[in-house]
């Protein structure tokens, strides 16, 4: 089969496309699945760089965010049949691991999926659409909707909006009726922001941030008073975590799903406490919520923002793109 390919970490040019890797095998429990459309996350960055304390198998491909339809069944994979549209779960409960990080991702012509990661995947919603969701949109999804529980009339800070985590937050809150304050590093993609349905829009390169959201929502007071931000989402870390903390309103929430700025930020314990505010994590998501969130896209009421769709040979180009931080939403490859 094609696929993506490295033997060790490194940069993009670690990444080798080769039309005669061997197709995945399979067993009574699995099923082979052919992919029509798999997206990029920071996460295959993060794998093909290397990660403290996770080991990857090598030769390795990488891709989690899988769509496709299914090409071989194990004898214990009942309820399916081939040609049956899926969207791939990665993360396998049953046996441990994920798919495109402990174990070969989507980034080639054929992946190999337990039985219980498949879910089914509806003719209205694009193979695209769907490889768009699952780790982006289902972080995002766990994040405002189990997690930070957002209201109808919430201020939310997005910082780094314009990622795939981010454009799905912008999008989810405002489904939720939530009103949107949006952080990006350049005026075209807060443009586009602005298009997905952001309220207000801050260069956190050209302007200080905590001061754009003190003249936009009000400066918090210790006591009474509603100036402030309800929830900030803040997945980077790195130098935007102490005063992200500024802004938040008494009982605020800052909600975290990562740290692709620094994992080990200085903050400031004062504001945590005088504000009483909730530092809440959000881990992953669940196989509802990827089903939740096909459903938006079912019903027209959830469109992902696809910035480029590309073929898979082109694949060091994609990761580059993301890399550099010139994506807006999500890089989709097909092979």
């Amino acid at each position: 089969m094609k696929a993506v390919v490295f033997h060790e970490h490194g940069g993009v040019d670690k990444l080798h496309y080769v039309t005669d890797f061997p197709d995945p095998a399979y067993g009574d429990d699995e099923a082979l699945v052919r992919v029509k459309a798999v997206s990029l996350n920071y996460l295959d960055i993060f794998s093909r760089r290397g990660m403290p304390g996770i080991k990857i198998p090598f030769p390795m491909i990488t891709g989690g965010d899988i769509a496709g339809t299914i090409e071989t069944l194990g004898k214990n994979v009942t309820g399916w049949k081939k040609g049956d549209r899926v969207s791939i779960y990665p993360i396998d409960w049953v046996r441990g691991g994920m798919i495109g990080e402990s174990k070969p991702g989507g980034m080639a012509e054929l992946v190999n999926a337990h039985k219980s990661q498949l879910i089914a995947l509806s003719p209205k919603v694009s193979f695209e659409d769907a490889a768009s969701l699952p780790v982006a949109y289902g972080t995002a999804y766990r994040m405002v909707m189990a997690r930070g529980q957002i209201k109808r009339g919430e201020k939310v800070l997005v910082l780094g909006a314009s990622g795939g985590v981010g454009t799905g937050v912008v999008l989810l809150a405002k489904l939720l009726g939530a009103e949107v304050i949006a952080c990006a590093s350049s005026d075209d993609k807060l443009q586009r922001l602005r298009e997905i349905g952001a309220d207000h829009l801050i260069n956190y390169a050209k302007a200080d941030f905590v001061k754009e959201c003190h003249r936009i929502c009000g400066k918090p007071k210790f006591v009474g008073g509603a100036e402030g931000i309800d929830v900030v989402i803040n997945y980077t870390g790195g130098e935007t975590w102490a005063p992200s903390l500024r802004v938040l309103k008494k009982g605020g929430r800052m909600l975290t799903c990562g740290a692709t700025a620094g994992f080990d930020p200085k903050t400031d314990i004062r504001y945590i406490w005088t504000f009483e505010l909730n530092v809440m994590g959000s881990n992953g998501w669940y196989p509802e919520d990827q089903q939740a969130l096909l459903k938006l896209v079912e019903e027209g009421r959830l469109k992902p923002v696809i910035d480029k769709v590309m073929p898979l040979k082109e694949a060091r180009e994609a990761e580059r793109i993301i890399e550099d931080r010139e994506v807006f939403g999500k890089i989709v490859l097909v092979p």
